[in-house]
Protein backbone atom coordinates (compact mmCIF):
# COMPACT_ATOMS: atom_id res chain seq x y z
CA UNK A 1 0.00 0.00 0.00
CA UNK A 2 1.39 3.34 -0.85
CA UNK A 3 2.06 6.16 1.33
CA UNK A 4 -0.75 7.86 -0.34
CA UNK A 5 -3.37 5.42 0.18
CA UNK A 6 -2.84 4.62 3.82
CA UNK A 7 -3.16 8.38 4.36
CA UNK A 8 -6.64 8.28 2.26
CA UNK A 9 -7.44 5.10 4.30
CA UNK A 10 -7.17 7.08 7.93
CA UNK A 11 -8.93 9.67 6.95
CA UNK A 12 -11.71 7.71 5.60
CA UNK A 13 -11.40 6.02 8.53
CA UNK A 14 -12.14 9.04 10.78
CA UNK A 15 -14.81 10.44 8.36
CA UNK A 16 -16.87 6.63 8.79
CA UNK A 17 -16.30 6.98 13.14
CA UNK A 18 -17.74 10.70 12.54
CA UNK A 19 -15.36 12.84 13.49
CA UNK A 20 -17.15 15.60 13.40
CA UNK A 21 -13.72 18.46 12.07
CA UNK A 22 -10.61 17.12 10.73
CA UNK A 23 -7.29 19.19 10.33
CA UNK A 24 -5.15 18.13 7.10
CA UNK A 25 -1.58 18.90 7.16
CA UNK A 26 -0.24 19.35 3.74
CA UNK A 27 1.02 21.97 1.62
CA UNK A 28 -0.67 19.33 -1.21
CA UNK A 29 -4.64 20.55 -0.87
CA UNK A 30 -5.00 19.30 -4.47
CA UNK A 31 -3.80 15.74 -3.45
CA UNK A 32 -5.85 16.12 -0.60
CA UNK A 33 -9.25 17.43 -2.43
CA UNK A 34 -8.50 14.04 -4.82
CA UNK A 35 -8.37 11.68 -1.54
CA UNK A 36 -11.67 13.47 -0.04
CA UNK A 37 -13.35 13.11 -3.78
CA UNK A 38 -12.60 9.38 -3.41
CA UNK A 39 -13.55 8.84 0.09
CA UNK A 40 -16.66 10.30 -0.63
CA UNK A 41 -17.02 9.13 -4.36
CA UNK A 42 -20.92 7.56 -4.72
CA UNK A 43 -21.35 8.30 -0.88
CA UNK A 44 -21.11 11.77 -0.29
CA UNK A 45 -21.49 14.94 -1.98
CA UNK A 46 -18.16 17.56 -1.39
CA UNK A 47 -18.41 20.72 -1.08
CA UNK A 48 -14.80 22.82 -1.30
CA UNK A 49 -14.50 26.63 0.21
CA UNK A 50 -11.68 29.15 -0.45
CA UNK A 51 -11.25 32.78 0.62
CA UNK A 52 -11.60 33.19 -3.32
CA UNK A 53 -13.94 31.08 -4.34
CA UNK A 54 -16.91 31.04 -1.19
CA UNK A 55 -19.42 28.64 -1.28
CA UNK A 56 -21.91 29.27 -4.20
CA UNK A 57 -24.70 31.55 -3.01
CA UNK A 58 -22.87 32.79 0.03
CA UNK A 59 -24.08 36.75 0.88
CA UNK A 60 -20.15 37.73 1.37
CA UNK A 61 -19.11 36.65 -2.03
CA UNK A 62 -19.89 40.05 -3.13
CA UNK A 63 -16.47 41.67 -4.57
CA UNK A 64 -14.65 43.92 -1.74
CA UNK A 65 -15.76 41.38 1.27
CA UNK A 66 -13.67 41.37 4.31
CA UNK A 67 -11.86 38.18 4.40
CA UNK A 68 -13.40 37.51 8.00
CA UNK A 69 -16.82 37.91 7.03
CA UNK A 70 -16.49 35.71 4.36
CA UNK A 71 -14.76 33.04 6.79
CA UNK A 72 -17.58 33.63 9.31
CA UNK A 73 -20.49 33.42 6.27
CA UNK A 74 -18.53 29.85 5.15
CA UNK A 75 -19.85 28.77 8.88
CA UNK A 76 -22.97 30.18 9.00
CA UNK A 77 -23.81 28.63 5.26
CA UNK A 78 -22.88 25.13 6.53
CA UNK A 79 -24.85 25.59 9.56
CA UNK A 80 -27.76 26.67 7.54
CA UNK A 81 -27.20 23.46 4.98
CA UNK A 82 -27.05 20.45 8.47
CA UNK A 83 -30.18 21.78 9.50
CA UNK A 84 -32.15 21.50 5.89
CA UNK A 85 -30.09 19.61 4.10
CA UNK A 86 -30.53 15.67 4.30
CA UNK A 87 -27.70 14.35 2.32
CA UNK A 88 -24.15 13.82 3.73
CA UNK A 89 -21.56 16.18 2.88
CA UNK A 90 -17.95 16.88 3.16
CA UNK A 91 -17.43 20.36 3.41
CA UNK A 92 -13.94 20.87 2.80
CA UNK A 93 -12.17 24.50 3.91
CA UNK A 94 -8.77 25.33 2.30
CA UNK A 95 -6.58 27.84 4.18
CA UNK A 96 -9.07 28.32 7.00
CA UNK A 97 -6.19 28.79 9.71
CA UNK A 98 -5.90 32.39 9.60
CA UNK A 99 -9.83 33.05 11.04
CA UNK A 100 -9.33 30.84 13.46
CA UNK A 101 -8.11 33.39 15.88
CA UNK A 102 -11.62 35.53 15.65
CA UNK A 103 -13.66 34.76 18.87
CA UNK A 104 -16.90 34.80 16.72
CA UNK A 105 -15.17 32.45 14.01
CA UNK A 106 -14.00 29.66 17.18
CA UNK A 107 -17.36 30.07 18.51
CA UNK A 108 -19.00 29.29 15.56
CA UNK A 109 -16.72 26.23 14.80
CA UNK A 110 -17.46 24.48 17.86
CA UNK A 111 -21.08 25.59 17.14
CA UNK A 112 -20.72 23.12 13.53
CA UNK A 113 -18.60 20.47 15.15
CA UNK A 114 -21.63 20.45 17.44
CA UNK A 115 -23.93 19.83 14.78
CA UNK A 116 -21.88 17.48 12.48
CA UNK A 117 -21.49 15.27 15.68
CA UNK A 118 -25.81 14.83 14.72
CA UNK A 119 -25.26 13.72 11.29
CA UNK A 120 -23.25 12.02 8.64
CA UNK A 121 -21.47 14.94 7.45
CA UNK A 122 -17.92 16.36 8.46
CA UNK A 123 -15.50 18.92 8.10
CA UNK A 124 -11.99 19.18 6.44
CA UNK A 125 -9.89 21.99 6.94
CA UNK A 126 -6.31 22.13 4.75
CA UNK A 127 -3.39 23.67 5.55
CA UNK A 128 0.34 23.36 5.52
CA UNK A 129 0.21 25.67 9.31
CA UNK A 130 -0.86 24.12 12.00
CA UNK A 131 -2.82 26.33 14.19
CA UNK A 132 -5.17 25.49 16.46
CA UNK A 133 -6.72 27.28 19.26
CA UNK A 134 -7.38 26.08 22.99
CA UNK A 135 -10.93 26.31 22.91
CA UNK A 136 -10.65 23.59 19.69
CA UNK A 137 -8.11 21.49 20.88
CA UNK A 138 -10.90 18.64 21.91
CA UNK A 139 -12.92 19.22 18.89
CA UNK A 140 -10.56 18.82 16.19
CA UNK A 141 -8.34 16.06 14.99
CA UNK A 142 -4.70 16.52 13.07
CA UNK A 143 -4.01 14.13 10.38
CA UNK A 144 -0.04 14.86 8.84
CA UNK A 145 -0.63 14.21 5.01
CA UNK A 146 3.05 13.03 4.08
CA UNK A 147 4.46 14.03 0.89
CA UNK A 148 4.65 11.47 -1.68
CA UNK A 149 6.43 8.09 -0.75
CA UNK A 150 9.00 6.38 -2.76
CA UNK A 151 6.44 3.99 -4.46
CA UNK A 152 4.32 7.19 -5.98
CA UNK A 153 7.35 9.13 -7.29
CA UNK A 154 8.31 5.55 -9.20
CA UNK A 155 4.77 5.53 -10.73
CA UNK A 156 5.32 9.59 -11.39
CA UNK A 157 9.02 8.72 -13.31
CA UNK A 158 7.63 5.88 -14.81
CA UNK A 159 4.63 7.67 -16.89
CA UNK A 160 6.97 10.03 -17.89
CA UNK A 161 9.26 7.49 -19.56
CA UNK A 162 5.92 6.04 -21.02
CA UNK A 163 5.35 9.63 -22.60
CA UNK A 164 8.93 9.96 -23.97
CA UNK A 165 9.45 6.34 -25.17
CA UNK A 166 8.47 7.23 -28.90
CA UNK A 167 10.93 10.07 -29.06
CA UNK A 168 13.94 9.67 -30.78
CA UNK A 169 14.99 12.86 -29.22
CA UNK A 170 15.31 11.57 -25.44
CA UNK A 171 17.50 9.31 -24.32
CA UNK A 172 16.37 7.62 -21.06
CA UNK A 173 19.54 5.38 -19.73
CA UNK A 174 18.20 4.50 -16.39
CA UNK A 175 18.53 0.88 -14.63
CA UNK A 176 16.98 -0.81 -11.52
CA UNK A 177 19.64 0.65 -9.17
CA UNK A 178 19.84 3.93 -10.77
CA UNK A 179 16.16 4.13 -11.33
CA UNK A 180 15.98 3.94 -7.46
CA UNK A 181 18.49 6.81 -7.02
CA UNK A 182 16.99 8.70 -8.69
CA UNK A 183 13.53 8.20 -6.83
CA UNK A 184 15.12 8.35 -3.69
CA UNK A 185 16.99 11.94 -4.48
CA UNK A 186 13.08 13.48 -5.54
CA UNK A 187 12.04 12.24 -2.00
CA UNK A 188 10.80 15.45 -0.24
CA UNK A 189 9.47 16.52 -3.35
CA UNK A 190 5.32 17.18 -3.67
CA UNK A 191 3.58 15.30 -6.29
CA UNK A 192 4.02 18.51 -9.22
CA UNK A 193 7.67 19.48 -7.82
CA UNK A 194 8.94 15.75 -8.63
CA UNK A 195 7.23 15.68 -11.96
CA UNK A 196 8.36 19.16 -13.15
CA UNK A 197 12.17 18.07 -11.93
CA UNK A 198 11.99 15.33 -13.91
CA UNK A 199 10.53 16.79 -17.12
CA UNK A 200 13.05 19.81 -16.31
CA UNK A 201 15.99 17.08 -16.47
CA UNK A 202 14.78 15.68 -19.90
CA UNK A 203 14.50 19.55 -21.16
CA UNK A 204 18.10 20.26 -19.81
CA UNK A 205 20.18 17.79 -21.17
CA UNK A 206 17.48 15.61 -23.47
CA UNK A 207 18.22 12.67 -21.36
CA UNK A 208 17.17 10.86 -18.26
CA UNK A 209 19.97 8.81 -16.14
CA UNK A 210 21.73 8.59 -13.03
CA UNK A 211 23.74 12.42 -13.24
CA UNK A 212 20.46 13.90 -13.48
CA UNK A 213 20.36 13.56 -9.66
CA UNK A 214 22.37 16.60 -9.61
CA UNK A 215 19.35 18.47 -10.89
CA UNK A 216 16.86 17.20 -8.34
CA UNK A 217 18.95 17.77 -5.71
CA UNK A 218 19.57 21.38 -6.93
CA UNK A 219 15.75 21.69 -6.87
CA UNK A 220 15.85 20.93 -3.18
CA UNK A 221 18.26 23.81 -2.48
CA UNK A 222 14.86 25.56 -2.91
CA UNK A 223 13.22 24.22 -0.11
CA UNK A 224 16.29 24.63 2.36
CA UNK A 225 16.56 28.40 1.58
CA UNK A 226 12.94 28.73 1.97
CA UNK A 227 12.90 27.00 5.63
CA UNK A 228 15.59 29.44 6.85
CA UNK A 229 16.69 26.91 9.44
CA UNK A 230 18.52 24.61 7.41
CA UNK A 231 21.42 25.37 4.97
CA UNK A 232 22.57 23.16 1.96
CA UNK A 233 25.98 22.37 1.91
CA UNK A 234 27.90 21.22 -1.36
CA UNK A 235 29.36 17.59 -1.12
CA UNK A 236 33.08 18.86 -2.87
CA UNK A 237 35.38 17.35 0.27
CA UNK A 238 36.28 14.04 -0.43
CA UNK A 239 37.91 11.37 1.97
CA UNK A 240 40.74 11.29 -0.09
CA UNK A 241 41.23 15.26 1.32
CA UNK A 242 40.52 13.80 4.61
CA UNK A 243 44.31 12.43 6.45
CA UNK A 244 44.00 9.60 8.19
CA UNK A 245 41.30 8.62 10.51
CA UNK A 246 41.03 5.16 8.83
CA UNK A 247 38.97 3.32 11.22
CA UNK A 248 36.09 6.21 10.82
CA UNK A 249 36.72 5.69 6.99
CA UNK A 250 36.37 1.73 7.09
CA UNK A 251 33.25 2.14 9.33
CA UNK A 252 31.54 4.89 7.11
CA UNK A 253 32.78 2.59 3.72
CA UNK A 254 30.90 -0.23 4.81
CA UNK A 255 27.73 1.88 5.08
CA UNK A 256 27.69 3.44 1.95
CA UNK A 257 24.99 1.02 -0.06
CA UNK A 258 23.31 0.44 3.66
CA UNK A 259 20.26 3.05 2.24
CA UNK A 260 19.26 0.61 -0.62
CA UNK A 261 15.94 -1.59 -0.80
CA UNK A 262 19.05 -4.28 -1.07
CA UNK A 263 19.83 -3.52 2.25
CA UNK A 264 16.72 -3.48 3.44
CA UNK A 265 15.33 -7.14 2.21
CA UNK A 266 19.20 -8.66 3.97
CA UNK A 267 17.27 -6.96 7.53
CA UNK A 268 19.46 -4.37 7.76
CA UNK A 269 18.38 -1.15 9.34
CA UNK A 270 19.47 2.06 8.06
CA UNK A 271 22.39 3.99 10.06
CA UNK A 272 20.91 6.41 12.60
CA UNK A 273 23.81 8.44 12.60
CA UNK A 274 27.33 9.06 14.91
CA UNK A 275 29.10 11.53 17.28
CA UNK A 276 32.67 13.01 16.13
CA UNK A 277 34.02 14.13 19.48
CA UNK A 278 37.80 15.39 19.84
CA UNK A 279 40.71 17.84 19.67
CA UNK A 280 39.66 21.05 17.51
CA UNK A 281 41.03 21.25 13.92
CA UNK A 282 41.47 17.58 13.60
CA UNK A 283 38.60 16.65 10.98
CA UNK A 284 35.46 16.48 12.50
CA UNK A 285 33.73 18.90 10.43
CA UNK A 286 35.71 17.88 7.23
CA UNK A 287 34.32 14.34 8.03
CA UNK A 288 30.96 14.92 7.98
CA UNK A 289 30.99 17.10 4.64
CA UNK A 290 32.50 14.42 3.42
CA UNK A 291 30.53 11.64 4.31
CA UNK A 292 28.22 13.48 2.41
CA UNK A 293 30.13 12.49 -1.12
CA UNK A 294 30.86 9.42 0.10
CA UNK A 295 26.98 8.65 0.07
CA UNK A 296 26.31 10.57 -2.88
CA UNK A 297 23.33 12.31 0.08
CA UNK A 298 22.86 16.00 0.89
CA UNK A 299 24.37 17.36 3.55
CA UNK A 300 22.19 19.54 5.64
CA UNK A 301 23.63 21.39 8.18
CA UNK A 302 21.86 22.50 11.29
CA UNK A 303 22.47 25.84 12.87
CA UNK A 304 20.54 24.77 16.62
CA UNK A 305 21.36 28.69 17.37
CA UNK A 306 18.71 29.71 14.49
CA UNK A 307 16.22 27.60 16.66
CA UNK A 308 15.63 30.05 19.05
CA UNK A 309 12.70 32.75 18.75
CA UNK A 310 11.95 35.68 21.23
CA UNK A 311 8.22 34.39 21.36
CA UNK A 312 6.51 31.72 24.23
CA UNK A 313 6.77 28.37 22.27
CA UNK A 314 8.31 29.81 18.75
CA UNK A 315 11.44 27.90 19.55
CA UNK A 316 10.19 24.48 20.27
CA UNK A 317 7.81 25.08 16.76
CA UNK A 318 11.38 26.29 14.66
CA UNK A 319 13.18 22.71 15.84
CA UNK A 320 9.97 20.88 15.10
CA UNK A 321 9.64 22.37 11.29
CA UNK A 322 13.54 22.37 10.91
CA UNK A 323 13.42 18.34 11.91
CA UNK A 324 10.31 18.32 9.24
CA UNK A 325 12.20 19.94 6.52
CA UNK A 326 15.07 16.90 6.91
CA UNK A 327 12.83 14.18 6.96
CA UNK A 328 11.14 15.27 3.81
CA UNK A 329 14.59 15.54 2.19
CA UNK A 330 15.62 12.39 3.34
CA UNK A 331 17.63 10.12 2.97
CA UNK A 332 19.94 12.92 3.84
CA UNK A 333 23.09 13.57 5.98
CA UNK A 334 22.38 16.11 9.10
CA UNK A 335 25.36 18.06 10.34
CA UNK A 336 24.97 19.29 13.66
CA UNK A 337 28.21 21.41 14.53
CA UNK A 338 30.17 22.41 17.88
CA UNK A 339 26.87 20.63 19.46
CA UNK A 340 28.43 21.93 22.97
CA UNK A 341 27.72 24.91 22.32
CA UNK A 342 24.16 24.87 21.16
CA UNK A 343 22.75 22.13 24.27
CA UNK A 344 25.42 23.16 26.70
CA UNK A 345 24.89 24.95 30.02
CA UNK A 346 21.00 24.04 30.24
CA UNK A 347 21.07 23.42 34.25
CA UNK A 348 20.52 27.52 34.54
CA UNK A 349 17.40 28.79 34.10
CA UNK A 350 17.72 32.39 32.32
CA UNK A 351 15.66 30.90 29.51
CA UNK A 352 12.50 29.66 31.19
CA UNK A 353 13.19 26.46 30.15
CA UNK A 354 13.47 26.77 26.52
CA UNK A 355 17.10 25.18 25.96
CA UNK A 356 15.99 21.86 27.77
CA UNK A 357 12.49 21.75 26.12
CA UNK A 358 14.11 22.34 22.53
CA UNK A 359 16.93 19.74 23.22
CA UNK A 360 14.16 17.30 24.75
CA UNK A 361 12.53 17.28 21.41
CA UNK A 362 15.85 16.73 19.49
CA UNK A 363 16.35 13.55 21.40
CA UNK A 364 13.22 12.46 21.31
CA UNK A 365 13.16 12.80 17.38
CA UNK A 366 16.68 11.14 17.61
CA UNK A 367 15.08 8.10 19.43
CA UNK A 368 11.80 7.55 17.51
CA UNK A 369 12.51 8.85 14.25
CA UNK A 370 12.19 6.28 11.30
CA UNK A 371 13.04 8.28 8.31
CA UNK A 372 16.68 7.77 6.70
CA UNK A 373 18.42 10.38 7.95
CA UNK A 374 22.06 10.35 9.37
CA UNK A 375 22.88 13.10 11.77
CA UNK A 376 26.43 13.67 12.16
CA UNK A 377 26.82 15.53 15.58
CA UNK A 378 30.62 17.20 16.13
CA UNK A 379 32.08 18.59 19.49
CA UNK A 380 35.03 19.72 20.90
CA UNK A 381 34.37 19.55 25.23
CA UNK A 382 32.69 16.79 25.96
CA UNK A 383 32.20 18.04 29.63
CA UNK A 384 29.00 20.53 28.17
CA UNK A 385 27.44 18.12 26.47
CA UNK A 386 24.14 16.50 28.26
CA UNK A 387 25.01 13.07 28.88
CA UNK A 388 21.62 12.05 27.51
CA UNK A 389 22.84 12.53 24.33
CA UNK A 390 25.49 10.05 24.60
CA UNK A 391 22.96 6.99 25.08
CA UNK A 392 23.59 4.44 22.43
CA UNK A 393 20.58 3.88 20.65
CA UNK A 394 19.82 7.32 19.67
CA UNK A 395 23.36 7.21 17.49
CA UNK A 396 24.76 4.16 16.56
CA UNK A 397 28.41 5.29 17.66
CA UNK A 398 30.58 7.62 19.55
CA UNK A 399 33.88 8.55 17.57
CA UNK A 400 37.18 10.05 18.90
CA UNK A 401 39.14 12.33 16.76
CA UNK A 402 42.96 12.26 17.79
CA UNK A 403 45.63 14.52 16.94
CA UNK A 404 46.96 12.97 14.40
CA UNK A 405 50.03 10.62 14.25
CA UNK A 406 53.09 10.52 12.31
CA UNK A 407 52.32 9.07 9.09
CA UNK A 408 48.84 11.15 8.75
CA UNK A 409 50.74 14.07 9.87
CA UNK A 410 52.96 12.81 6.33
CA UNK A 411 49.60 12.74 4.27
CA UNK A 412 48.31 15.86 5.60
CA UNK A 413 51.44 17.87 4.42
CA UNK A 414 51.09 15.92 1.12
CA UNK A 415 47.37 16.77 0.76
CA UNK A 416 47.45 20.45 1.75
CA UNK A 417 50.65 20.90 -0.74
CA UNK A 418 49.02 18.87 -3.61
CA UNK A 419 45.41 21.02 -3.15
CA UNK A 420 47.64 24.11 -3.70
CA UNK A 421 49.96 22.69 -6.84
CA UNK A 422 52.79 21.69 -5.63
CA UNK A 423 54.62 18.78 -6.51
CA UNK A 424 54.85 16.19 -3.49
CA UNK A 425 57.82 14.61 -4.37
CA UNK A 426 59.81 17.75 -4.03
CA UNK A 427 59.34 17.91 -0.35
CA UNK A 428 60.74 15.70 2.59
CA UNK A 429 57.32 14.60 4.45
CA UNK A 430 58.75 13.06 6.70
CA UNK A 431 61.08 15.73 8.19
CA UNK A 432 57.62 17.29 7.97
CA UNK A 433 55.95 15.08 9.74
CA UNK A 434 58.56 14.71 12.52
CA UNK A 435 58.83 18.34 13.29
CA UNK A 436 54.76 19.06 13.53
CA UNK A 437 54.11 16.31 16.60
CA UNK A 438 51.32 17.48 18.17
CA UNK A 439 49.67 19.80 14.98
CA UNK A 440 46.55 19.15 14.57
CA UNK A 441 45.40 18.76 10.88
CA UNK A 442 43.84 22.35 11.04
CA UNK A 443 47.42 23.67 11.97
CA UNK A 444 49.25 22.10 9.30
CA UNK A 445 47.24 23.55 6.91
CA UNK A 446 47.89 27.21 8.00
CA UNK A 447 51.87 26.05 8.36
CA UNK A 448 51.95 25.69 4.57
CA UNK A 449 49.62 28.36 4.05
CA UNK A 450 52.19 30.64 6.00
CA UNK A 451 55.21 28.97 4.43
CA UNK A 452 53.45 30.28 0.89
CA UNK A 453 53.15 33.98 1.95
CA UNK A 454 57.06 33.71 2.84
CA UNK A 455 57.66 32.40 -0.77
CA UNK A 456 55.66 34.46 -2.31
CA UNK A 457 56.89 37.44 -0.76
CA UNK A 458 60.74 36.12 -1.60
CA UNK A 459 59.78 35.65 -5.54
CA UNK A 460 60.31 32.13 -5.58
CA UNK A 461 58.83 29.26 -4.47
CA UNK A 462 57.70 27.09 -1.29
CA UNK A 463 60.73 24.64 -0.12
CA UNK A 464 60.41 22.57 2.80
CA UNK A 465 62.47 24.94 4.72
CA UNK A 466 59.87 27.12 4.36
CA UNK A 467 57.40 24.78 6.21
CA UNK A 468 59.73 23.67 8.84
CA UNK A 469 60.46 27.28 9.81
CA UNK A 470 56.36 28.14 9.43
CA UNK A 471 56.39 25.22 12.03
CA UNK A 472 58.78 26.31 14.58
CA UNK A 473 57.26 29.87 14.83
CA UNK A 474 53.95 28.47 15.78
CA UNK A 475 52.91 26.79 19.14
CA UNK A 476 49.91 24.60 18.22
CA UNK A 477 47.04 23.73 20.81
CA UNK A 478 48.19 20.99 22.14
CA UNK A 479 50.83 22.70 24.77
CA UNK A 480 48.22 25.61 25.02
CA UNK A 481 45.66 23.46 25.81
CA UNK A 482 47.77 20.33 27.75
CA UNK A 483 45.67 19.07 30.34
CA UNK A 484 41.91 19.85 28.93
CA UNK A 485 42.97 17.70 25.50
CA UNK A 486 44.81 14.95 28.48
CA UNK A 487 41.86 14.50 30.08
CA UNK A 488 39.65 14.84 27.31
CA UNK A 489 41.73 11.64 25.93
CA UNK A 490 41.40 10.07 28.96
CA UNK A 491 37.86 9.83 28.89
CA UNK A 492 37.56 8.39 25.33
CA UNK A 493 39.93 5.64 26.22
CA UNK A 494 36.74 3.20 27.17
CA UNK A 495 33.82 5.57 26.48
CA UNK A 496 34.40 5.81 22.75
CA UNK A 497 35.72 4.14 19.58
CA UNK A 498 38.79 5.77 18.08
CA UNK A 499 38.34 7.01 14.74
CA UNK A 500 42.17 6.30 13.80
CA UNK A 501 44.05 3.45 14.39
CA UNK A 502 47.05 5.52 14.76
CA UNK A 503 49.25 7.25 18.52
CA UNK A 504 50.30 10.09 18.94
CA UNK A 505 50.83 9.56 22.64
CA UNK A 506 54.53 8.73 22.81
CA UNK A 507 55.17 11.21 20.35
CA UNK A 508 54.12 13.57 22.53
CA UNK A 509 56.26 12.85 25.21
CA UNK A 510 53.17 13.52 27.56
CA UNK A 511 52.61 12.74 31.43
CA UNK A 512 50.52 9.95 32.05
CA UNK A 513 46.50 10.86 31.98
CA UNK A 514 45.13 10.94 35.37
CA UNK A 515 43.82 7.87 36.67
CA UNK A 516 39.98 9.48 36.97
CA UNK A 517 38.02 11.77 34.72
CA UNK A 518 37.25 15.57 36.34
CA UNK A 519 33.50 15.63 34.82
CA UNK A 520 31.41 13.08 36.98
CA UNK A 521 28.10 13.71 35.26
CA UNK A 522 29.52 11.53 32.07
CA UNK A 523 31.06 8.41 34.06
Amino acid sequence: MTRTETQTQTIDVLIRARYPVLYVVSFEEERVEKAIRKIAEGKKQVLVWTVSRPFQGSNSAQPGAQAYAMANDALEAILRDLKSNQQATIYLLKDFDPYMDDAVITRKLRDVAAQLKRSYSSLVMVSPVLRIPTHLEKEITVVDFDLPGQAELTQILDDLMKRVAGNPSIVVQLDEGAKEAVVKAALGLTEEEASQVFAKALVMNGRLDREDIEIITAEKQQILRKSGLLEFYEADEEFADVGGLDLLKDWLQKRTAAFTERARKFGLPEPRGMLLLGVQGCGKSLSAKAVSALWKLPLLRFDVGAVFGKWVGESEANMRRALQVAESLAPCVLWLDELEKAFGGMSGSSDGGTTKRVFGSFLTWLQDKRSPVFVIGTANDISALPPELLRKGRLDEIFFVDLPAMEERSAIFGIHLKKRNRDVALFDLEALAKESVGFSGAEIEQAVIAALYDAFEANRDITTDDVLRSLRETVPLSRTMREEIAELRTWARDRARWASSGRVDEELGSEPPPAEFPFPMLT
